[in-house]
């Protein structure tokens, strides 16, 4: 029979972080401040927004020892104009792929502004997600089986809550009632919106 192994309190990981006999991370220094963030766009799809403040929560976290005081702007920067981030490109695809999922245009202006994407990619951006909102309603309707895509006629009570989720999607109002409006089976055409 093997003996149990008695824990200690302080060796535990906790909510508020590490335990007490684990070595705090090295300071950073611009180098390896540059390899992080090269790391960072490596491994995700990202905007000169998001990796600024990527940046500036591990300097928080770990500290700086460099001469000159941190700059992770300039630092972004630099690593936009080689090219490894493009926030329109960026955009682009975050609207396209919430389109597919269904989500309408103000769903996609909360993720651009969560992902800092700025006001002018965010604008040359619009028409595409203007063209794509009929569909990604459709898309939406189909998905939660909401109007013409439902099994029967839905009472008062369920079409208003069948409304409530094409809102929160972010769907127009008036798109939104028509298709939850229309009966099961019903063609949409392009005319109705």
């Amino acid at each position: 029979m093997a003996a149990s192994r008695v824990l200690n309190p302080v060796s535990v990981w906790h909510k508020q972080g590490v335990s007490a006999d684990r070595r705090p991370p090295k300071p950073l220094d611009p180098k390896t401040l540059e390899t992080l963030a090269l790391r960072y766009v490596e491994r995700f799809a990202t905007t000169e927004g998001k990796l600024v403040d990527y940046l500036t929560r591990k300097l928080r976290e770990r500290g700086w020892v460099g001469e000159a005081p941190p700059d992770p702007r300039g630092l972004a920067g630099r690593i936009v104009e080689l090219g490894y981030i493009d926030d329109r490109a960026y955009a682009e695809a975050k609207a396209a792929s919430l389109a597919r999922r269904g989500m309408g245009a103000r769903r996609v202006a909360q993720a651009l502004h969560a992902a800092r994407v700025g006001a002018e990619d965010h604008e040359a951006i619009a028409p595409q997600v203007a063209e794509a909102a009929r569909e990604a309603a459709l898309a939406f309707a189909r998905r939660r089986r909401i109007g013409p895509f439902g099994d029967g006629e839905a009472d008062r009570a369920v079409r208003e809550k069948q409304f409530a989720a094409m809102m929160r999607a972010g769907h127009g109002t008036n798109l939104s009632r028509r298709i939850v409006s229309a009966a099961p089976g019903e063609i949409i055409d392009d005319e109705d919106f």
